[in-house]
């Protein structure tokens, strides 16, 4: 147990621990905004999807305590490694453009805080409907049976150009966010080498465009009356 603690708590441990929490977060996304797309095939498509994901409590559950298990682990690994970063590094670059590392590296800390901020107010808004109560008791009728009005409550919320202009600002935030983790992330497992880093970097980025457009496409379309 000692040496197991030893490692998670060592740099290379800490850098695994981002590494493959990552690999899980970038999944979820993916799965989630796949799982958006749904609201394209109509009401009754994105009822049923919500219908299915809330099927079986242990599951949804289980699900949820591990996203908010690795969220908590990538962030804890990512801010004690800034932390001895700072420590190794006390007095910072003079001349920050000296500097070789991407803006969205450096800034990585800023739009992390961001991106915590919108995942919480997202939670709220769709999940715990803490910002539209009334989607509580809102339902509609699904193969017979009465279910809640998911299509009703994103086109809601979406109509709300402030909510969507958060929504496509944070996105926006997290794919930036993601151009250079996933990179990172390939470092952090040793699977990065001088043949593939270039292609490495250029599918993280290509990565991040798509889950961009792909998670933008919702608010987009509400707000352009592609789906009302």
């Amino acid at each position: 147990m000692n040496k197991i603690l030893s490692l998670a708590t060592s740099t290379l441990g800490r850098k695994y621990i981002m590494g493959i929490t990552g690999v899980g977060l970038v999944g979820f996304i993916v799965i989630h905004m796949l799982g958006n797309w749904q609201i394209f095939l109509g009401q009754d498509a994105l009822n049923q999807y919500a219908v299915l994901l809330k099927s079986s409590d242990k599951v949804l559950w289980g699900f949820r305590l591990g996203l908010l298990a690795m969220i908590f682990l990538h962030i804890a690994a990512a801010v004690s490694l800034v932390i001895d970063n700072r420590k190794a590094r006390p007095v910072g670059y003079t001349n920050e453009s000296t500097v070789q590392a991407s803006y969205a590296s450096r800034t990585m800390k800023y739009s992390g805080v961001i991106i915590l901020a919108f995942a919480i107010y997202h939670i709220l808004h769709f999940t715990a409907k803490v910002t539209h109560p009334k989607y509580h008791e809102m339902k509609v009728p699904l193969d017979g049976v009465m279910v809640p009005d998911v299509y009703g409550m994103v086109i809601h919320g979406f109509s709300n150009p402030w909510i969507s202009i958060f929504y496509i600002v944070s996105v926006g935030l997290l794919c930036m966010h993601l151009s250079h983790g996933v990179s990172s992330m390939f470092q952090s497992l040793g699977l990065m080498t001088r043949n593939n880093e270039g292609l490495l970097k250029l599918g993280a980025k290509g990565l991040s465009v798509v889950i961009f457009l792909g998670m933008s496409a919702v608010p987009v379309a509400v707000l352009l009356n592609i789906v009302n």
